[in-house]
């Protein structure tokens, strides 16, 4: 069992919409069964799923210890771009979700992973995480580079850790930049409020580098290569968003409303380049924008 203190930040929202809001994973059905179940209390008594909060009410809810998910192989079409008997490096689709979790526990990159590699990915990550070395969001495009063997993936955690494995990402944000390129190197958390997202924070949190150039100009918008340092949660659009340039698409950090054409954040991870963990020759792969991302691009004048 997993006890939290939650601290309501708005007025008259329902309880199960806030707790949806602000419980990692939790959906709106699964607030109001705890409400239900008596697993929500505010002042040592039970809090009713019609209840509306009150700035500063503190809720104390029991989460139950979340059911075992098991990643299972799924034969679910791959968009490899580089593939050895060490690693392997997929083009992820923007929608996919990276492996198995509440609320997504099949038809994630592992679970494709699983079928088209056998028993040939990296153990340290677990069972739902086989293979995996980073990950990127589920609304977020391109290339994600998994281990086949444990060799592989210690050898590639490193470089991340030195910062040597490049990540490049292309991404649309709102608004217009004076300068052509910039770093934003701001400690990244989780939200203190809400769960489901991060937020800068200069005294809880994680170190944080992001590299930015300006590719393209346009009326309110502006195209950027992102070069990342550190790999944080949410990193590249909790950066931007603190510089108060949102990314186009961002439905977490930026705009209520989709844009039309975009399923998500317009964020593609373009490019990698890591030494290869047997031989330490350098690998690099790329991959285009994806059909949507150029959409946008159009739409925006290019």
């Amino acid at each position: 069992m997993t006890r939290l203190e939650l601290t309501a930040d708005l007025a008259g929202e329902r309880v199960d919409q806030f707790l949806s809001r602000a419980v990692e994973g939790l959906t709106r059905s699964g607030a109001q069964r705890l409400l239900e179940d008596g697993a929500v209390l505010c002042g040592g008594e039970r809090v009713k799923k019609n209840r509306k909060t009150v700035p500063g009410e503190v809720y104390r809810v029991d989460l139950p210890d979340p059911e075992p998910i098991e990643a299972l192989p799924q034969d679910i079409p791959l968009d490899v771009v580089y593939e050895d008997g060490d690693v392997i490096v997929v083009n992820k689709p923007v929608g996919m979700v990276v492996h198995p979790a509440a609320g997504h526990p099949d038809g994630t990159l592992v679970n494709a992973l699983l079928y088209h590699c056998g028993n040939s990915l990296s153990g340290i990550n677990g069972k739902l995480r086989p293979g995996i070395v980073h990950r990127i969001d589920r609304d977020t495009s391109g290339l994600l580079i998994a281990a086949k063997n444990d060799a592989a993936h210690l050898a590639l955690a490193a470089q991340l850790e030195d910062h040597s494995l490049y990540r490049e990402y292309h991404a649309v944000a709102v608004g217009g930049f004076r300068e052509d390129f910039g770093t934003v190197d701001a400690p990244i958390a989780r939200h203190p409020v809400d769960r489901k997202r991060m937020a800068v924070d200069r005294v809880n949190g994680k170190n944080a580098v992001t590299h930015w150039e300006v590719l393209e100009r346009y009326s309110g918008y502006t195209y950027l290569r992102c070069r990342l340092e550190t790999g944080r949660t949410h990193q590249i659009r909790v950066h931007l968003a603190s510089l108060g340039h949102p990314l186009l698409g961002d439905m977490v950090y930026g705009a209520k409303k989709p844009y039309p054409g975009l399923a998500g954040q317009c964020l593609h991870a373009k490019k990698l380049s890591f030494a290869h963990p047997r031989t330490g020759e350098r690998v690099e792969v790329e991959c285009p924008l994806p059909d949507w991302f150029e959409g946008a691009l159009r739409k925006l004048g290019r």
